[in-house]
């Protein structure tokens, strides 16, 4: 019998974004068109996700949020500090697919699949109570609490490797020994007020992929031996030396080199992995859409 690895995407990854937003809203589409051009061995199954529900999001987020972001009732000041302005009313059903897409992943977990991922999310800079730095939901946080609810996950590790510290995650379960929280980042990029992860790691800036690799390579032996039922993975390709936010110098044989690293650890604990797909603001755009393409082919290789 034939395993795919699922790929969770919605076409509204990128159509529920306006355009002229200032920010990549065409790498969901680029990089799902691009996957089906590569994935020569039709490895990856690309399948669409259904919305979260509610009470899924309540898990996590305060009621009054969650109540009037559906609504489309949010203040000026909370869409600003969100940003992906100016909004469409499309954006309430991208955000619900966009979580759906992670849980979709979960539940292929869940039930014995050894790796999973979303063509987006990762958003990390959520709070429970409001948005940040392109989040809206913190579907990490949402899919560990579902997780949690099972009796076959304990803990989770999250692996976050965004540019950008997970500040919204590291707050929210900052006091619950479930979930360890690992975030290595840009030490002089945004949240410039960082949150406190279980493990934090800051590179300076221009850091390239020799002394990065190294030190990742040191934090996975570290975790080695830490007992987790899943991992979560936050994949953000923002490290990269043409990324206009990223502040880091790290080129894409060094990513795939990272996530091999990932790969290779969670070969070794023999838990499943969740991939979250992260930030990407790369100029040209291809060079994000061929980390992201990279991250999920290598993905598939894992199967």
């Amino acid at each position: 019998m034939k395993v795919n690895f699922s790929l969770y995407y919605h076409p509204l990854y990128s159509d529920g974004l306006d355009k002229t937003a200032r920010f990549p809203v065409d790498r969901y589409r680029m990089i799902a068109e691009k996957i089906r051009l590569l994935d020569v061995g039709k490895k990856i199954l690309i399948k669409e996700p259904r919305q979260a529900k509610r009470e899924e999001i309540l898990l996590v987020h305060q009621q009054d949020f969650v109540d009037r972001f559906l609504a489309g009732d949010l203040s000026e000041k909370e869409i600003r500090r969100i940003g992906l302005k100016p909004w469409k009313k499309e954006i309430i059903d991208r955000t619900l697919h966009l979580v759906g897409g992670a849980l979709e992943g979960l539940n292929d977990l869940l039930n014995g699949a050894t790796i999973a991922g979303n063509m987006a999310g990762g958003t990390h800079h959520a709070f429970r109570g409001e948005g940040s730095g392109y989040c809206i939901f913190n579907d990490i946080a949402i899919a560990a609490e579902i997780a949690l609810k099972t009796e076959s996950v304990n803990r989770i590790l999250v692996i976050d490797l965004d540019v950008h510290q997970g500040d919204g995650t590291a707050e929210i379960f900052r006091n619950d020994p479930r979930v360890y929280t690992v975030s290595l980042h840009g030490e002089n990029n945004f949240p410039f007020r960082k949150k406190i992860s279980d493990f934090d790691l800051g590179f300076a800036n221009g850091t390239k992929d020799e002394e990065y690799l190294s030190q990742l390579d040191q934090v996975l032996k570290g975790l080695i031996n830490e007992s987790f039922d899943l991992i979560f993975f936050q994949a953000g390709v923002d490290g990269l030396d043409s990324d206009s936010l990223g502040l880091l110098s790290l080129t894409r044989a060094g990513l795939k080199k990272r996530n091999a690293q990932i790969f290779q650890f969670r070969r070794k604990v023999r838990k499943p992995l969740l991939i979250f797909m992260g930030g990407g603001y790369s100029k040209p755009i291809e060079d994000t859409v061929d980390a992201f393409c990279d991250l999920f082919l290598g993905a598939s290789e894992e199967i």
